[in-house]
């Protein structure tokens, strides 16, 4: 289990993130799913690296305990040895027969401790080296989901920025679209076509007006001509009854 979870400890703190992101369809939702699988992995791995620390601990206190067995066995040798010399001083060689029994073993249990404390000083060796990698993967994938946290909000305020700027340009191009200046300039031509338009009818009832009062002029004129003719007519009638 240990080891699986530190495979993916390795395996996950490797990853190279920028490559992913270039190769997924979606870098948002594959950030979010990468940031879920690190979050756990993480989880898993301080569970595993938790347990592997108490194994450390609990082997430190059995190597603890048989190094101080070992010193124990090694002080009731030396009592029970200078107490069958006392005996055997004493010229009591019975007791320091015994004594001397006790001191082998006793030292037999130091010997069996010391090889004890000595096998357990190898399982430390490496059981530190493993604790230290998985602390060090750990580490790893910890600063990797900073790094991928921080890429997801960056990628997060970009796609906002980008959707506020989109609905800017959309609302520009509704506006040019549907311009009220552009509406008021068709409806100033309009106007301008309209005034035209009644100028031309100006224009057109005076022509009309001037030619009635030439037709007026052109009638005066005859009226003229026939009234000194009928005088002349007159004149001729008086000097023809002379």
């Amino acid at each position: 289990m240990k080891q699986s979870i530190f495979a993916r400890v390795a395996q996950l703190a490797k990853a190279n993130l920028n490559a992913l992101l270039d190769s997924a369809e979606d870098p948002q939702k594959m950030l979010d799913q990468m940031v879920r699988d690190y979050s756990e992995n993480i989880r898993e791995a301080e569970a595993a690296v938790a347990q592997t620390i108490g194994n450390l601990r609990m082997a430190e206190d059995d190597h603890a305990r048989a190094v101080n067995d070992a010193n124990t066995w090694g002080r009731k040798a030396i009592a029970a040895s200078h107490k069958a010399d006392e005996f055997r001083a004493a010229g009591n060689s019975v007791d320091a027969d015994k004594f001397d029994a006790l001191a082998k073993v006793a030292i037999g249990r130091q010997l069996t401790a010391e090889s004890t404390a000595k096998a357990q000083e190898t399982a430390l060796a490496t059981q530190n080296e493993v604790v230290d990698k998985l602390k060090h993967g750990l580490d790893q994938m910890k600063g990797k989901l900073g790094e991928l946290t921080a890429k997801r909000n960056q990628l997060v305020n970009r796609a906002r920025v980008t959707a506020a700027q989109s609905q800017v340009h959309d609302a520009l191009k509704a506006l040019d679209a549907g311009d009220p200046t552009s509406a008021i300039g068709r409806y100033e031509e309009n106007v301008r076509r309209q005034e035209v338009t009644v100028r031309g009818q100006q224009e057109l009832a005076a022509s009309s007006l001037d030619a009635k009062f030439a037709s007026l002029e052109d009638l005066g004129e005859q009226t003229e001509v026939e009234a000194r003719l009928a005088a002349l007519k007159s004149m001729d009638r008086k000097a023809i009854d002379y």
